[in-house]
This record gives structure tokens, sequence and C-alpha cells, in this order.
């Protein structure tokens, strides 16, 4: 696969439907060619203590912010028609999911991948198959873990990576 879509969503709590930044890398014929990143007004619209210690993120950085459904206007054409990869996509198409539903707009219908299985099954060796962990192994610098964008980067260098190791693997 060398055409697909990294995503990756943050949360401002423990409803999946919460996403308070997401950050989309768009991969064309292996190479990154174009990105995305917004802060989106969360929904229900508070922060957890143990959310915000991940990604930093307050009230006071998305209370101006665009809802999730002006930010999904300008998602699509990014994304339109390309496989979705996620490290942990169980989690980030949950979010996807829940908040599509939570502003009744239409599924999505992008197969979504995960980095985070193909490199457990790829990559036994490894100590954890953590985002920061699989980066480092192949050589990616993640300087900003829990920054949507970042981590959105990140994931499409390592499926790159890993479509080199198995690219049946999807």
């Amino acid at each position: 696969m060398k055409d697909f879509a990294a995503i990756d969503f943050e949360t401002a709590n423990f409803e999946r439907c919460s996403v308070c930044s997401v950050g989309v890398v768009v991969v064309r014929g292996g190479e990154l060619v174009d990105s995305f990143y917004s802060l989106i007004q969360p929904e229900p619209n508070y922060y957890t203590y143990r959310c915000t210690a991940v990604h930093g993120l307050t009230c006071c950085d998305t209370d101006d912010a665009p809802v999730f459904s002006e930010v999904w206007k300008q998602v699509v054409p990014h994304i339109q028609g390309l496989p979705l990869v996620a490290h942990n996509s169980a989690f980030d198409e949950g979010c996807l999911r829940a908040v599509l539903a939570y502003y009744e707009l239409p599924q999505h219908t992008n197969p979504f991948f995960c980095t985070y299985q193909k490199a457990r099954k790829l990559l036994p060796q490894l100590v954890n198959h953590k985002l920061d962990t699989v980066s480092a192994y192949f050589g990616f610098d993640l300087k900003q873990h829990h920054h949507a964008l970042a981590d959105a980067e990140a994931c499409a260098h390592i499926a790159l990576e890993l479509f080199k190791i198995d690219d049946d693997s999807y």
C-alpha cells in the first residue's frame, strides 16, 4: 500500500466523541505529500486531568476552536478514497465513529489499518509496541508525542517501514 492517510485523534476526556485535536498525514506513492492539523472544541466540553496530562491540551486551548463538524469538512478532501492508518486503530476508529454519530454525520467508509497490531506481529523482539518505541526502532524522531499531527506523521513513517517488511500484511 503506497497511498493512504495516517490519522490521529486526541480526546479531552474518556468519551470517545470528545476529540480535541486531529492530525492527518497523506501518503501517495510512498511519499508524505500533505498534512492537516486542527484543534477541536470537544463535546462534551470538559477535560479530565489524565487526558490533559497525556497531551497537554485544556479548555483554554480549544474554547475558540471549531467544532468537529466544521473540522471534518476540511479533513474529508484529504482522506477521500484513501485507506486510513492509525497506531492503535481501535482507539482512533472508535473516536471517529463516535464523533460522527454525535454530530449525526455519515459514517466513514474508508478501511482502517492498525500499525500497532502489525508491529506486534512483525517486530516481536521489541520491548513494547507503543508509538514512540516503534518510531525509535525505525529511526523516526518523534519529538512531540501525543500531538495529533506528530503522532500521525510517526504512524505514516511506521506504516511505510512495515510495508517494506510485509507489503501483503494489510
